[in-house]
């Protein structure tokens, strides 16, 4: 049986997206078969690892709405081991759909129910909302991932999202659980960054993964190329990022063995500083 992971953040441009693509392939290269799930009606992280939203005739949407079973609107990625359930901006309407059927929070879970074990992992985009599609993976999942970026304001709406994910975790889903807090968007150049390091490690010690992602140009310009970035610049320091936390997740969830050695480190402070 699969583990579910949601990365979720109500607000945008923390790198949900491009934590749930390069998790999800970091994972798949690890030789765990995972499934990325795009729950965002932008489907970037359908076009993120190389597929035409235009071009997509079954997506989540149906899944959902129409109870397409998700084997049938599954497709295969240029990475090995890892798999794509689409989506398109039809999924936009899914709030005003589902608004008068009931148990609409769990129609999510209800599809990849039917998926879920056979799939080692199954990692789920959201879109930066606390909507209904967001209620639903939130339901659907095993545990969620919080990205937050390291520059101001950083910690702004975070007690809102964790309210709600109290609220889901009483009423809803009682097996949710937190991941991990994700430092993303790191430029160790800038003392403002290492502040917001610092003062989330403060607010949130131990949730906190040693992992930290980089700014890095490599990273951003991957999706224009439909790629990950293991597969776009599989040797630099993006790629050790995301493996790193791939790695991090494995030993958080009891999944591997890595000697001392080849486990995820924490980079010093002249690494994380050094112009990429």
């Amino acid at each position: 049986m699969g583990k579910i992971i949601t990365i979720a953040n109500q607000k945008g441009g923390v790198g949900k997206t491009t934590t749930a693509i390069n998790l999800a392939a970091s994972l798949a290269v690890l030789e765990y078969k995972t499934l990325l799930v795009d729950a965002d009606p932008q489907a970037n992280a359908t076009s993120g690892v190389g597929h035409d939203p235009s071009q997509i005739k079954h997506g989540l949407y149906e899944c959902i709405i129409d109870s397409i079973h998700p084997k049938d609107a599954i497709l295969n990625t240029e990475t090995p081991n890892l798999f794509l359930l689409p989506t398109t901006a039809d999924l936009t309407a899914v709030d005003i759909e589902l608004v008068n059927v009931p148990n609409r929070e769990y129609m999510l879970k209800k599809s990849l129910d039917k998926i879920k074990d056979k799939y080692d992992f199954i990692i789920i985009d959201c879109c930066p909302s606390l909507g209904l599609i967001v209620m639903n993976a939130l339901c659907a999942t095993d545990s969620v991932i919080i990205p937050v970026q390291c520059e101001y304001f950083a910690l702004e709406g975070m007690g809102k999202l964790l309210q709600n994910i109290k609220i889901i975790q009483t009423h809803l889903n009682t097996n949710l659980d937190i991941e991990g807090v994700l430092l993303t968007m790191f430029d160790g150049r800038l003392r403002l960054a290492n502040q917001v390091v610092e003062e989330v490690k403060t607010h949130f010690q131990d949730m906190v993964f040693d992992t930290i992602i980089q700014r890095n140009t490599k990273l951003a310009e991957a999706p224009s190329f439909g790629k990950t970035i293991i597969m776009h610049d599989v040797s630099g320091k993006a790629s050790n990022n995301h493996l790193n936390l791939a790695r991090e997740i494995l030993q958080r969830n009891g999944l591997t063995k890595i000697s001392d050695k080849h486990r995820a480190i924490k980079m010093d402070a002249e690494e994380l500083s050094e112009d990429f």
